[in-house]
């Protein structure tokens, strides 16, 4: 059976390989350009590189390709022909919704402590409120549960949410406190004080804060290090905002202009003339291209932070107090009691009418949208009211970035991801594209500068050319080793020897040798009458002789030790039995030991001595006799 080309029906596909992707759809999910960078002289660093950008542009097309699958679409608010959008009020969003979205319009009456500012967490999911008079609450907004509530008992100016929902910042009336989500103060920085805002940098751990004295401050939350405290030179900053995208902090001043600072450096990146009055509120979208200003001229103005150039401005009833962006480009704008949401700014054209608008009891004094929530918190001075605002969320978010349904285990599991891979502050910088280029030209024009400032090149180095060793030909040189050697030898061997002489005790000298036996004669005469009278027996003829023969042979025995020796061995002899050597028992050795006897040297055996055929001479006497 032959198989066919073209499959079970033998037809085939007129549109092989998978369906092809709109670039710009692509374009979307790239990083960004591809720079030109020098080409690698390694081999596996081209190939490293190669597989790399290939590995990038996959991703990005799958991600498009996949998009429409997305289980969520965003929301949207259709009106009908000639209606503005703008006179639909809250309450007939609400009842047009499903029951889970209209829940999430509500209003918190709190007239004794306002007016508030608030945070929400990067998942949206936890609420944080401030107000004035020092009341602070922690809240569980989508389940309705409440995590914390306290009284400070001070001013309270801003607060912020840390890296997660368990920690949280106070800029109080002189200090900066952080306190966990039951309300326990944990820390208090003493060194931060008199703050007027606060911006958390989520990948850096990085809690900026402005004060009033005009400097602005860097605490790294991780080690609890103070990183950096710069002057602005501007005075007091009326408004506050951070760039998701480079981290970066814009301050608004009261001259008009808006000033970009990081950490590294002790003057702003950036500066620029923003309004022609005082800046009075900031906002900067996610992706790190478009910042809003609002200043007293009653202004607008939407600037793209790649050229730093004007794209859009309108004029507004009254200076808005309050900026902010949605995640789907939405702006918000807090003037006085009203507030006003815009349709995509970044269109072209300004937009003639806003998009929505909704009033409050009491001028706002905190404007955010919520992630991933149609959602639009206001702090106001009667409370907190929560907005519904169609389609200013991302519908669908990614769940290893920021999961809002995550458990508490999760929730550990991934702070200690984020503190692993925490960026230093050392990197931030208002291009991060540059951290992955080498400036080739810059480092040739150092190099240069270099060598015309020396008279030579530091880092040129001659060709290596290896020594070659000739083994064997050299008799002179191994001689000469030798002998030190030998000499260092010699010099180890008396060291050792001096040290051995020392730890020994000096021995005592010996007296003449001439006089021992003289006494150790008469004595060995008296040991011998002593045992014979004790056993009540007459002294035969021939001990007396023997005591006679022993005293002739000590005057007689000479100094050198071998003659004593021969002589002791004749005296064996005659007793008939062995005895050991002079001076040693048993095979090791003794200490000579000398007594003086009262009679002294020379003097007389007394009484009779006793018969070699009676009782059997003493055994002590002749051990003593040969010591």
């Amino acid at each position: 059976m032959v198989a066919m080309a073209g499959g079970v029906s033998g037809r085939t596909d007129p549109f092989p390989g998978p369906a092809p992707v709109p670039r710009a759809r692509v374009k979307r999910f790239l990083r960004g350009s591809e720079e030109k960078t020098p080409r690698a002289v390694a081999p596996r660093l081209r190939w490293h590189l190669k597989n790399l950008g290939i590995r990038e542009n996959s991703a990005a097309e799958k991600a498009a390709r996949w998009e429409p699958l997305l289980p969520e679409e965003p929301g949207f608010l259709e009106v009908e022909p000639g209606e503005d959008s703008a006179r639909i009020s809250q309450r007939e969003i609400a009842d047009a919704v499903d029951i889970g979205s209209a829940a999430k319009h509500f209003e918190l009456r709190l007239e004794q402590f306002g007016p508030y500012r608030l945070d929400y967490t990067r998942n949206g999911r936890f609420l944080l409120l401030g107000g004035l008079r020092g009341h602070v609450a922690a809240l569980d907004w989508a389940q309705r549960r409440l995590l914390s509530e306290f009284n400070v008992m001070e001013t309270v100016r801003d607060v912020s949410w840390l890296h997660c929902e368990s920690l949280l910042a106070v800029a109080q009336r002189r200090w900066l406190h952080v306190y966990d989500s039951q309300g326990l103060e944990i820390h208090v920085v003493r060194s931060f004080q008199n703050l007027l805002h606060l911006q958390f940098l989520p990948y850096h751990f990085l809690l900026a804060a402005t004060s009033s004295l005009g400097l602005l401050h860097f605490l790294d939350v991780s080690v609890g290090r103070e990183v950096a405290t710069l002057s602005t030179r501007s005075g007091r900053a009326a408004a506050m905002a951070q760039d998701p995208a480079t981290a970066l902090i814009h301050l608004g001043h009261a001259n008009g202009t808006v000033s970009l600072w990081t950490p590294n450096v002790a003057e702003p990146a950036v500066r620029l003339l923003a309004h022609r009055g005082a800046v009075r509120a900031i906002a900067v979208h996610g992706s790190g291209r478009l910042m809003a200003t609002a200043g007293l001229d009653r202004k607008i103005r939407i600037f793209d932070l790649r050229t730093f150039g004007v794209l859009q401005e309108w004029g507004v009833p009254i200076g808005a107090s309050q900026l902010d962006f949605s995640q789907r480009r939405l702006l918000a704008a807090a003037c006085g009691d009203l507030l006003q949401i815009y349709p995509k700014v970044d269109s072209g054209c300004p937009p003639v009418a806003p998009f929505l608008q909704h009033r409050v009891p009491s001028p706002a004094r905190g404007l955010r949208f919520c992630p991933f929530q149609d959602v639009l918190g206001a702090g106001h001075g009667m409370g907190f009211s929560s907005l519904l605002v169609p389609g200013s969320g991302e519908p669908n978010l990614d769940a290893l970035e920021q999961n809002p349904f995550r458990s508490r285990r999760q929730r550990q599991e991934w702070e200690v991801k984020a503190l692993l891979e925490k960026i230093p502050a050392e990197l931030l910088t208002p291009e991060p594209a540059l951290l992955s280029r080498v400036d080739t030209a810059g480092l040739e024009q150092k190099h240069q500068e270099r060598v015309q400032r020396l008279g030579f090149d530091p880092t040129s180095k001659p060709k290596f050319r290896p020594r070659r060793r000739h083994r064997g030909r050299a008799p002179e040189l191994r001689r000469r080793q030798r002998q030190h050697e030998e000499t260092r030898a010699r010099i180890r061997q008396s060291l050792e020897q001096k040290e051995k002489n020392q730890e020994e005790p000096p021995k005592k000298k010996r007296k003449k040798e001439g006089k021992t036996p003289q006494k150790s004669g008469n004595k060995l005469g008296e040991n011998l009458q002593k045992s014979a009278n004790k056993k009540g027996e007459n002294p035969p003829k021939k001990g007396k002789k023997l005591g006679e023969k022993l005293q002739k042979v000590g005057e007689k025995i000479p100094k050198n030790q071998e003659k004593r020796e021969g002589n002791a061995q004749k005296i064996e002899k005659k007793l008939g039995k062995k005895t050991p050597k002079i001076g040693q028992k048993n095979g090791e050795k003794t200490k000579i030991k000398r007594k003086r006897q009262k009679g002294g040297p020379g003097s007389k055996l007394g009484g009779k001595a006793p018969k070699l055929g009676g009782s059997p001479p003493n055994r002590g006497a002749l051990e003593r006799f040969r010591k």
